[in-house]
């Protein structure tokens, strides 16, 4: 048996549940937020990568999974703004992201405003309670760009959801579903 085999075993049945509330507090859907996590472990374990702890493996994982997440949805910006400046249209505007989005609570709906950027800082300083030094390396970006990100990302949300909370005042923790 391979050695990164245990440590995958170990992570998926400690850990996976987590990484998955993690994904899905990014992407804002379960199915989605599953399908990011099994990417994420397929990139982080298809190389045959070996970690020395269960942390490791897992901190890595979230990398994978926060990087993933801003890619696709540059790719997908990217690519609405190919087919706007084509002129072409969707089949069935129906069943894009205000259907999925009337079924969203609040909060869920505010994050969907954010940036891809301002939504894994927000995520990661308040609903995963990491210092902004942690967010910045798991990000991979300076402690300067957390603080902007979650500030702006903060402020959409106020405006989103009428409230007028400081980006500096502690957050009631949130636990996973």
């Amino acid at each position: 048996m391979p050695r990164w085999e245990p440590m995958l075993d170990e992570l998926m049945a400690q850990r996976y549940r987590h990484l998955v509330a993690y994904a899905r507090m990014l992407t804002g859907d379960t199915a989605k937020a599953e399908d990011l996590v099994q990417d994420a472990l397929i990139a982080t374990f298809g190389r045959l990568r070996t970690f020395p702890s269960l942390i490791a493996a897992e901190t890595y994982t979230r990398r994978v999974i926060s990087s993933r997440f801003i890619d696709g949805t540059r790719r997908r910006a990217a690519e609405r703004r190919a087919v706007q400046r084509v002129g072409a249209h969707e089949s069935d505007p129906a069943a894009g992201p205000e259907l999925l989005a009337e079924h969203k609570t609040d909060v869920e709906r505010a994050l969907d405003l954010l940036t891809p950027r301002e939504r894994a800082c927000v995520v990661l300083r308040y609903l995963e309670h990491h210092s902004a030094e942690e967010t910045a390396a798991e990000l991979g970006i300076a402690v300067g760009s957390v603080k902007r990100y979650v500030h702006d990302g903060i402020k959409k949300l106020n405006t989103a959801l009428g409230t007028d909370s400081d980006a500096g005042a502690p957050f009631a923790p949130v636990e996973a579903r």
